[in-house]
């Protein structure tokens, strides 16, 4: 896990981030890849973008749910991530869905919806709040029937102006990331207190849609004696399983399980919320949340730490059994995880300076001396997935770019670029040679032990974090860099000024990792669009402004197969990996987890999920034999 991966948004974390990024956190209740319209129009009780709904309309809950899972007992966990705004470190604020502030874990569990996923499917919605939805035949109308039970958590009806109010005030008013994906949102209006008529502008994307089905509906009345555009500690109203319990800002908060949640029956939450607590521990350093977990403070662990899963699990409590130690799969494509560098500075602009620091990382060693030898290289910023670019252009992809090759690199169109592999030495002395040859050719000179940019001045790089996670990883980075005259230097600074400074693009390098689920899209415009590159809070963290990658994006969002989006996929990955405008990490196809044994689970996870939160159970009678320490 990275620095920027605990602070970007996720419905189902990172799980598909077209709608948890583009969103707000619904951690709890995950919503997938969004879909599109049916082909004819009409009415339908779900939404898939290629091909039909797996589903039936009478389905009686998901496939990988136990319908007959207990209700009780607490999990308690780690934040990793979750809102627009939320810090995996702390929080001083329960609103995730603006800019300010650091938003609290979670929050997207007392928030329904109008749609919700399947986790076995890559691309499909199915009603929660909205028991079915009518499509116009040219899908710019779409057409949300209400279920006239669903009720806030005062009882007060949910109803179509409740929606109407969401969407616009996360349009004018939302994290950057939200209100840019609501752009093609023209109007929504309550026809009637149980239906919305949604109007989206004609060349609207293929997500637009479903973006808008799975945005939190707020209360109307609620917001209209609270300012929304605030941080707060005031708990909000809600309508869905979850509402806020016990807290203390910056430590702990628990989420409790509304017993008499109007939705709770409905075939898209049968089986899931089972736990009556939820409950998120805080911790500014990852040594002391290691021994908390240890001593049963929390009792479910996702280890990123390959160190510590490696050599640390050797307690009493792992030895006897009562901690259990599992490796879990992981079908979603990996995503991409690196440092990136952020070429709004002038520093970053030669893209030869940017190609000669991927030479300096020395991932064979890393690997091998720090993280022993778990992980991959990552070379792709669609890993593991069939968007993946290989070898040289397929017929297809040459077609899709030969528009273009008066604007693009003639290396767009030869080898895709991979990582250097090094002798493994950690100072592989030809790859730093060609670093140097690369930097000199940019322009930059020696001056004494120092290494001078173009411009006249040191060449210095700082590498900004808000935990030292990393800082081993980082450490033989920095030997490498400073041997060829580069003053580099890792900087760890407190989450709330991280937020700030990233939030301004005021960094050199930080690391990040993010995927672009099953079916990119929206996504790929928040990363990598010259419409993102300036917006304060976005997700286009190198500042990315290429005109022929916005032109592909926008032909991305648009297409009508998925074979033609992998090719402009594919095409898109080779100018990113020939822009360098990152130094590529590692990547591991599955989670690592560990838990107090106090849990069942469904006999099979869902394909794209392994549901922790969502599908397992406190089960009473392993509780029983199992002796937390003080208690």
């Amino acid at each position: 896990m990275t620095s920027q991966q605990r602070l970007v948004v996720s419905r189902r974390s990172v799980l598909q981030l077209c709608s948890g990024l583009i969103g707000a956190s619904i951690p709890f209740r995950s919503i997938p890849v969004l879909a599109d319209a049916p082909a004819s129009g009409g009415e339908t009780h779900g939404l898939s973008i290629f091909g039909d709904l797996a589903l039936p309309k009478d389905f009686k809950s998901f496939a990988y749910v136990n319908p007959q899972a207990p209700k009780g007992g607490q999990l308690a966990l780690q934040p990793s991530g979750g809102g627009a705004n939320v810090s995996p470190t702390t929080f001083n604020s329960f609103n995730d869905y603006i800019l300010k502030g650091d938003g609290a874990a979670g929050m997207g569990a007392i928030f329904d919806s109008l749609m919700a996923g399947n986790s076995d499917e890559p691309d499909a919605l199915y009603g929660l709040v909205a028991e079915k939805v009518w499509v116009s035949t040219d899908k710019l109308t779409y057409r949300f029937f209400l279920r006239k039970q669903a009720r806030f958590h005062d009882g007060t009806p949910l109803t179509a102006h409740d929606v109407v109010f969401s969407l616009n005030i996360l349009k004018t008013q939302g994290h950057p990331a939200i209100s840019q994906s609501l752009r093609d949102l023209e109007s929504a209006v309550a026809e009637a207190d149980d239906v919305v008529r949604v109007s989206l502008r004609k060349g609207h994307g293929r997500e637009a849609a479903m973006i808008i089905a799975g945005q939190p509906i707020f209360s109307a009345a609620y917001y209209g004696k609270n300012a929304f555009n605030e941080t707060t500690l005031q708990p909000p109203l809600g309508s869905g399983p979850y509402k806020v319990g016990a807290f203390d800002a910056g430590h702990f908060i628990v989420f409790e399980r509304v017993a008499d949640y109007w939705g709770k029956d409905l075939p898209v939450n049968v089986g899931q919320n089972n736990f009556d607590r939820i409950r998120y521990e805080y911790f500014a350093d990852r040594k002391v949340a290691f021994e908390a977990f240890k001593a049963g403070v929390f009792t479910f662990r996702e280890e990123f730490t390959s160190a510590v899963w490696a050599t640390q699990y050797g307690f009493a409590a792992a030895n006897d059994g009562r901690v259990k130690r599992e490796t879990l799969p992981d079908q979603l494509p990996l995503g991409t995880q690196a440092w990136f560098l952020n070429i709004r500075r002038d520093k970053f602009k030669d893209i030869r300076i940017r190609e000669a620091l991927e030479q300096c990382f020395d991932f064979e060693w890393t690997n091998r001396n720090i993280m022993y030898g778990l992980y991959h290289r990552t070379t792709s910023y669609f890993q593991n997935s069939p968007m993946m670019a290989t070898g040289t252009p397929s017929p297809e992809e040459l077609a899709i770019l030969a528009p273009f090759k008066a604007k693009l690199p003639a290396a767009v169109f030869g080898e895709v670029p991979v990582p250097p592999v090094s002798d493994g030495s950690g100072q592989d002395r030809a790859l730093l040679r060609k670093a140097n040859d690369l930097l000199i050719a940019a322009g930059c000179k020696r001056d004494g032990d120092n290494l001078l940019l173009p411009d006249g001045k040191p060449f210095e790089i700082e590498f900004l974090d808000f935990d030292n996670a990393l800082e081993p990883h980082t450490a033989p980075f920095i030997r490498n860099l400073n041997l060829l005259g580069i003053t580099a230097r890792f900087r760890v600074v407190d989450p709330a000024q991280f937020k700030e400074r990233t939030d301004n693009f005021d960094y050199d390098i930080i690391t990040s990792r993010f995927g672009l689920g099953l079916t990119p899209g929206e996504a790929m415009r928040a990363y990598f669009s010259s419409h993102t590159a300036n917006v304060p809070g976005s997700y286009n963290i190198s500042g990315i402004a290429d005109p022929v990658i916005d032109a592909l994006i926008e032909e991305a969002l648009v297409v009508d197969t998925r074979e033609k989006l992998t090719y402009i996929c594919r095409s898109i990955d080779r100018i990113l990996r020939v822009g360098h405008y990152w130094v590529p990490m590692w990547n591991k196809p599955n989670h690592l987890v560990a838990y107090w044994d106090l849990f069942s689970r469904p006999q099979r996870s869902a394909k794209y999920d392994i549901g922790v939160v969502s599908t397992w159970w406190y089960d009473t009678a392993k509780a029983a034999r199992v002796h937390l320490p003080g208690q």
